[in-house]
């Protein structure tokens, strides 16, 4: 029997909202069966409250891991080797499909596609909702469920992942990447028809990190820039444009702007799982070549920290910076946001509009404190305006978990650096031991 069947559903409530408790038929034991059958909006608040959470549980191995193995930073710990080993692909080792490095960030995410599967039902089976207000249940759980599959698929890359989970006793079979992303899409495009029913207003309250995104017209805009990245995955440029063009990208605004993840130091809530204090032995260490490619004066440095006690060194590898794009246990994480947006529009319209490409690429550059991008001619090339898009990729969404991806999607991770002879860069994660059929 699969993992997948026994992933039990978090129905968790914290102060991040004001939430008032219906009666259920266990309250020392809360079960699925108590909110399946028509349950109440404070029941289904529980459950997009319980969702968000899981969107943050086993994310930090998630971001690590393909970090590691995109080669942005290493993970030194005395813990630990596997993470300046096997992950790094020294010698002759493989990585394990019982190890922990591929296992959790895989059923993380399943776990949260599971409760929403659950908030699906509880939400259709539920008589004290509008139509309106469950159409709007519907877009937030397929719109979320999408985007934890869609990182489920980053990892397991050609293995493939299962997109139907709805019935745990009969779950779907494995598709490969290409049909996964198609099924992704498909469930975003379900998710984005449901938030266009959904009025003006969700009937549940999100956290504070999804300010700007809580309602269904603007959290439609998050659900078509989660499609525009699918579409890139996808190397359909065209609909990628279309997808921005319905998104929150604004090349006028913020580039940080877009929804995250909630996070919170205060007792009885969840603290940053990625924010590591800096300047400590077991540490995060940015690999050396982010510094030392980086051009002069762009200010996305300050995503690394120069450590105070010098250089430090393991297993054959050494670095002198700390990663340091979360710097405290409260700061938000975002599942996407505008510079990246800006970015897929410039390689969308490579090859179509390179003028366009240009503009977007100059954009991010200027918030970065640099000069406009010059070609080795009067015009850049489409190869020159690819490069110089995953290198600005490279250093706006540095930790984020997109270099593996990028270089992967590309064909270029041969260009990835090998630190010690013997090493290799991972393609994928091996599917989990519990799911090998």
């Amino acid at each position: 029997m699969k993992k997948l069947k026994y992933i039990i559903p978090f129905l968790l409530c914290f102060t991040v909202f004001s939430c008032n408790i219906d009666e259920i038929p266990n309250p020392n034991g809360p079960s699925v069966e108590g909110v399946l059958v028509d349950a109440s909006k404070s029941q289904l608040q529980t459950l997009v409250t319980g969702s968000e959470d899981l969107l943050r549980q086993e994310i930090g191995f998630y971001y690590d891991v393909v970090s590691i193995i995109g080669r942005e930073y290493y993970f030194f710990t005395g813990s630990d080797p596997r993470y300046t080993g096997e992950v790094l692909g020294k010698g002759a080792s493989t990585l394990d499909n019982a190890g922990f490095y591929g296992t959790r960030p895989y059923f993380g995410r399943y776990k949260t596609v599971r409760n929403l599967h659950i908030l699906i039902a509880s939400a259709q089976n539920s008589s004290v909702l509008t139509q309106e207000e469950l159409q709007g249940y519907l877009g937030f759980a397929k719109t979320f469920q999408a985007y934890e599959l869609h990182l489920a698929a980053n990892l397991q890359y050609t293995n493939g992942i299962r997109t139907d989970v709805s019935d745990s006793e009969n779950l779907g079979p494995f598709e490969n990447y290409t049909v996964a992303l198609t099924a992704i899409q498909t469930m975003l495009t379900e998710g984005m028809a449901h938030l266009e029913q959904a009025g003006s207003e969700f009937s549940f309250s999100l956290s504070s990190a999804m300010a700007g995104f809580d309602d269904p017209a603007s959290f439609g805009t998050f659900n078509r820039a989660l499609s525009a990245r699918i579409s890139l995955y996808q190397g359909n440029k065209a609909d990628a444009l279309t997808q921005l063009a319905a998104s929150f990208m604004d090349s006028g605004g913020s580039l940080a702007m877009g929804p995250a993840r909630f996070y919170s130091a205060a007792g009885g809530d969840f603290a940053n799982n990625i924010f590591r204090v800096p300047d400590q032995a077991d540490a995060i260490i940015a690999h050396p070549s982010f510094v030392d490619d980086a051009e002069a004066g762009d200010t996305r440095l300050s995503k690394v920290l120069l450590r105070a006690s010098g250089n430090l060194a393991l297993d054959d590898l050494n670095g002198d910076y700390d990663v340091w794009v979360y710097q405290s246990l409260d700061d938000v994480v975002p599942y996407i946001n505008n510079e990246e947006l800006i970015l897929i529009g410039a390689e969308a319209n490579i090859g179509s509009n390179n003028t366009a490409a240009e503009t977007a690429i100059n954009t991010v550059r200027a918030g970065a404190g640099l000069p406009a991008f010059m070609g080795a001619g009067t015009t850049p090339t489409d190869a020159e305006l690819m490069n110089e898009v995953l290198r600005q990729r490279r250093y706006s969404l540095f930790g984020l978990g997109h270099r593996w991806v990028d270089m992967r999607r590309t064909g270029r991770l041969g260009d990835l650096p090998i630190d010690r002879v013997g090493d290799d860069v991972w393609e994928q994660f091996p599917r989990p031991v519990s799911e090998v059929e």
